[in-house]
């Protein structure tokens, strides 16, 4: 136990939370740029570019989940007197990077193959094979800041990524002006403008972090490499990269097929609440990133009994995040959606019939999201990854999937299929609470040291 810990304050929760709340708004960004500079090329480009830019990030969101236990790693051990065991975990990160830099480039001459089981038309799917062949050779450097930028984080030091993905804005959006539309002696190049742009910038990024990492280890005595502790973070990673691939993967199902099926209203309108959801999840996210750093802190301090205080703390802050949004849905859902709104009155007038509706459904939501990141959170720090995976999955895959699909066939209409989503956010948030409040994460050792305290 360590004697000198104390209780974190809410203030320092904040300082913990807003790098990481820029550093997600620098993120996205880059993909809004994208999009705004391509649109220009034509609806085939831009399709080509949105949809490219997805499917690229399902493929890299199982090795991010994986890299994000090295947070976990570093916040229970930031207050270790072995800095070279320390630092081992952010070697162990970025041999994930390289792992996963190895697999995307084996996964590039399957693409075309597999876009041609997707029902594009051949110019957007000429055009989408590009941009993902392209994107998926910068998956090592996009992994690899990940995994350093929470090495640093679970050590109280969330800047480092904040510079990173600021880095990374600075240059995609130039870049990718020049490249896409050419210029200063460049051709332009289109949609392949776009990723390269993209890998130039996430490589910088990457530099940055890899420097600033080998500065931090001076003076420390080399490290090594530690199979059995690399077993380790992949045993506790593989089930938190996954659940967030398997879980993204099965909303981009309720998008693509059950409101696709909808009709265009329905599908534009929940694109633009989606939009919105994703500004206010980034405040929530870096609250409850926050909160778990400090979780694995304490435990990593021998202090698991302050672990519910710091879990209630947080959440009822990222709860009055999420309830203020909520009102701002609630009492003026014309006004934000407003900027999403099509040309004609016409569509104009149907765009809002449907919005409206969805964004009043997504107060709720809001609200449940809230719950289970800080909880989700809070167990992935301690080491309880595999149960949240498998919870996720059955819920995701065994009951939300399957209901949407029966909901739009049967035609319950958008706003019944996002009141799915709801349903599924309340009833992980009550698991999630369920599982946290048994207290089964006591008796994870994530580091391989002892327990905090074991369960009967």
């Amino acid at each position: 136990m360590d004697p000198t810990w104390r209780p974190p304050t809410v203030r320092e929760l904040f300082a913990l939370a807003w790098p990481m709340i820029l550093g997600r708004a620098a993120q996205s960004v880059v993909g809004f740029t994208d999009a705004v500079l391509v649109a220009p090329l034509g609806p085939d480009a831009l399709a080509a570019t949105g949809n490219g830019a997805l499917n690229a990030f399902a493929v890299f969101m199982l090795p991010l989940g994986v890299a994000f236990i090295v947070q976990s790693f570093a916040a229970q051990l930031a207050a270790s007197p072995d800095r070279a065991r320390l630092r081992r975990f952010g070697w162990y990160g970025l041999g994930i990077a390289g792992l996963a830099q190895l697999v995307a480039v084996a996964l590039v001459p399957a693409v075309p193959w597999l876009l041609a089981r997707a029902d594009y038309t051949p110019a957007v799917r000429a055009l989408m094979g590009d941009y993902i062949a392209l994107r998926l050779l910068g998956v090592g450097g996009a992994v690899g800041i990940e995994a350093l930028a929470n090495w640093f984080g679970g050590q109280g030091n969330t800047r480092v990524g904040l510079a990173a993905s600021v880095l990374v804005m600075a240059l995609n959006v130039p870049l990718a002006w020049l490249l896409i539309h050419g210029g200063h002696g460049l051709p332009a190049m289109g949609v392949r403008g776009a990723a390269i742009a993209s890998i130039i910038a996430t490589g910088a990024g990457f530099a940055y972090v890899l420097v600033t990492f080998l500065r931090a280890g001076r003076g420390v005595p080399a490290p090594g490499w530690r199979w059995g502790e690399f077993r380790r973070v992949l045993r506790f990673g593989l089930p938190n990269g996954v659940n967030w691939f398997l879980e993204f993967a099965a909303f981009l199902f309720f998008i693509d097929v059950v409101f696709a099926r909808m009709g265009t209203a329905a599908l534009a309108a929940l694109m633009a609440v989606l939009q919105l959801n994703s500004v206010a999840f980034m405040p929530a996210f870096g609250l409850a990133n926050a909160g778990a750093i400090h979780v694995g802190q304490a435990i990593g301090a021998g202090h698991p009994d302050a672990v519910r205080a710091l879990v209630r703390r947080t959440m009822l802050v990222a709860a009055g995040w999420m309830a203020l949004v909520g009102a701002g849905y609630a009492l003026t859902p014309r006004l934000l959606l407003a900027p999403f709104s099509p040309g004609s009155l016409a569509e104009r007038t149907g765009f809002l019939a449907v919005g409206v509706p969805l964004l009043w459904v997504a107060v709720a939501w809001q609200l449940f999201d809230a719950a289970t990141m800080v909880l989700s959170e809070t167990l992935r720090a301690a080491g309880d990854t595999a149960w949240p995976m498998r919870m996720r999955i059955a819920i995701s895959w065994g009951a939300f999937v399957p209901i949407t699909l029966l909901t739009a066939r049967w035609g319950g209409g958008p706003v019944v299929a996002l009141s799915w989503v709801v349903l599924y956010m309340a009833a992980l948030s009550a698991l999630l609470a369920r599982r946290f409040a048994g207290g089964a994460w006591r008796t994870m050792s994530l580091t391989g040291d002892e327990p905090a305290l074991v369960v009967d």
